[in-house]
């Protein structure tokens, strides 16, 4: 699902403090259409990850800069993507999202998983999650609208379509 990352609606997406041109936007959206299973937060984690490895960034400058890190992005994030960011090397600093997602919302609405005490990820009971801080309900009129456009539109290469496709 192409949910905006590290965008303040129609103003640009944002990564590594540089909003990106119209062309790498368009590129973004395709992308988000091509891997439908692939969620923003991931996305945006690796256009950043490319452009510091790009500019000669050391892993320990990386993990310094996802600690003060803030990401954006229209929906809750998922139980997976909440639990992936969790672990990021010495935590993100913030999430912020538009709407909450009351079927598999990870930042409160079922699950918790940007707390740093959500539980045990390994046999011998440690945890590797830190935790981040979670903000919901920015613009989330904007938020809603713009996640029913985009199903409205619907996905050329979302499952309903490729079954049909197979028919």
């Amino acid at each position: 699902m192409p949910i905006q990352k590290l965008e303040s609606l129609n103003y640009g997406i944002v990564c590594g403090g540089e909003t990106l041109p119209e062309s790498e936007r368009v590129a973004f959206m395709l992308l988000a259409l091509q891997q439908a299973t692939r969620h923003a937060e991931m996305e945006a984690i690796d256009v950043l990850l490319e452009q510091w490895q790009k500019n000669g960034v050391t892993k320990e400058e990386i993990a310094l800069r996802f600690s003060k890190f803030t990401l954006y992005v229209t929906c809750e994030p998922y139980i997976m993507c909440a639990a992936a960011l969790s672990m990021f090397g010495n935590g993100l600093q913030e999430v912020y999202y538009g709407c909450a997602n009351d079927k598999f919302g990870a930042c409160g609405s079922i699950l918790s998983l940007h707390t740093s005490n959500s539980g045990k990820l390994h046999r011998d009971g440690t945890s590797k999650r830190k935790g981040f801080k979670c903000t919901g309900g920015i613009m989330a009129t904007e938020a809603i609208n713009l996640l029913k456009s985009f199903y409205e539109q619907g996905n050329p290469n979302g499952f309903t379509t490729v079954m049909e496709q197979a028919d």
